[in-house]
């Protein structure tokens, strides 16, 4: 498997937020004790597989491993924003949520303390956080991966697709999101890349044309080469565009529905 390196990547799980440690004893803007929790959020499970099935990155299995984020917290931890729904909610936009003060691995997860502001748009929020309502979901780029290309079939990977471990990840930003997982999805953990690209169409068309170019060269030119002497070819990444019933993971459309959903700008003009 090849992707792009430059890809800014998303994922998401339901269940992984939760608030603790009301009351701290601070003062809020009216004086007043301030009575705004710290939110625990629990973005990446470790050793767990999960199907990626995306435009953009293509199918396969993935996990992160403990010390994928040792680096990242490391050199990059005061840098990382807090947002919800990665700062594309249409009323509370790209303001953060508060800053986190402690991103930690655990022994199963990273996990990222954050002590919420006193504004409006944050208090908007706590009775769906106190809920349990919401999930997490998080953006980071893949720095060094393991790839298993031909894994065979197991009960994690029954279909034997290509297997990719996480190393090591420059971490961006995480938070709470109103829809975390694909209840289809392996290990409820599901990419939210697509639509991440989608909305940043909007705001950086070029970019993204460029990006959906380079894409589209890479598998092209992956198709095109021929396998090994004695080997069968090589499962390709993502599968060429057709009217074919759609496989899972998919929302019950068929490939062509889907991409036109999500990237009406690949299929305009294009025939029906």
């Amino acid at each position: 498997m090849e992707t792009l390196r430059e890809l800014d990547i998303v994922r998401a799980i339901p269940g992984a937020v939760r608030l603790a440690r009301a009351g701290d004893g601070q003062e809020g803007q009216d004086g007043q004790e301030r009575q705004m929790p710290t939110m625990v959020v629990r973005f990446s499970p470790f050793n767990t597989w999960y199907e990626i099935d995306s435009w953009w990155e293509g199918r396969f299995l993935e996990r992160t491993v403990r010390g994928a984020f040792a680096k990242t917290i490391t050199e990059n931890a005061s840098r990382v924003k807090v947002m919800f729904n990665h700062g594309r909610d249409m009323y509370i936009h790209q303001k953060v949520l508060g800053v986190p003060e402690n991103i930690r691995e655990d022994a199963d997860a990273a996990v990222g303390d954050v002590p919420l502001f006193d504004t409006s748009y944050v208090r908007d929020l706590l009775p769906g956080l106190e809920a349990g309502a919401y999930g997490s979901s998080f953006m980071f780029r893949v720095i060094k991966e393991e790839w298993n290309e031909e894994p065979g079939r197991s009960e994690h990977n029954p279909d034997g697709i290509p297997e990719r471990s996480i190393t090591e990840v420059r971490l961006f930003e995480f938070g709470p999101v109103t829809w975390p997982a694909n209840p289809d999805a392996t290990a409820g953990v599901r990419s939210g890349t697509d639509a991440y690209y989608e909305h940043l169409r909007s705001v950086d068309p070029a970019r993204i044309e460029r990006l959906a170019a380079r894409v589209t060269e890479l598998r092209t030119a992956r198709a095109e080469q021929p396998p090994a002497k004695g080997t069968a070819p090589a499962p390709a990444a993502a599968p060429a565009p057709t009217d074919e019933p759609a496989a899972r993971h998919s929302g019950g459309l068929t490939p062509r529905e889907r991409r036109e959903r999500l990237f009406p700008y690949l299929t305009k003009g294009a025939s029906r």
